[in-house]
């Protein structure tokens, strides 16, 4: 029996604020669903600790958990061709930031920009300084997300 995960959520309230993600450099969603043992491999290599059994025992990441530091060991430690090479772009999903953000209720908080190393986040300036993403510096590490003190930040496939 084949995995779906449309199914799998069709009972479950919203996950729109999910931190979990698909691992990086996955050659295919179809394929990774399919062909993964679930051996667990990944997890044990990853040094953030970041991997967990998300959805139907599949590798995931969750972002609340720590940043990925692309170092590639998930990939590096599967036997199996499920990933494309690390020197690619590891994937395309970039930080986005909620309505329910502390400074968009003139709350001073800068916890996401303190822990973005690619420096995406920027606060323009006044009485209630906003963050704003470069999107062209978000590499989709996920390092502000398990900052954010609302959890107002999430991670997206850029459009």
């Amino acid at each position: 029996m084949q995995f779906n995960a449309n199914k799998r959520n069709l009972f479950r309230r919203s996950r729109s604020n999910s931190t979990y993600k698909l691992l990086p450099w996955i050659k295919s969603v179809e394929q990774f669903l399919t062909e993964c043992t679930q051996c667990g491999d990944c997890q044990s290599a990853c040094p953030e600790k970041i991997i967990i059994r998300g959805d139907g025992g599949f590798p995931a990441i969750n972002f609340d958990l720590g940043e990925c530091n692309f170092c590639g060991e998930c990939a590096n430690s599967c036997s199996l061709p499920l990933f494309n090479t690390i020197s690619s772009i590891p994937w395309t999903i970039k930080a986005v930031i909620a309505d329910d953000c502390l400074a968009n209720k003139s709350v001073y908080c800068r916890s996401c920009a303190e822990s973005c190393e690619p420096l995406a986040l920027s606060f323009k300036i006044g009485i209630s300084a906003v963050p704003k993403i470069d999107l062209s510096l978000c590499n989709g590490c996920g390092a502000c997300v398990a900052t954010c003190p609302t959890k107002s930040i999430t991670l997206k496939e850029a459009t």
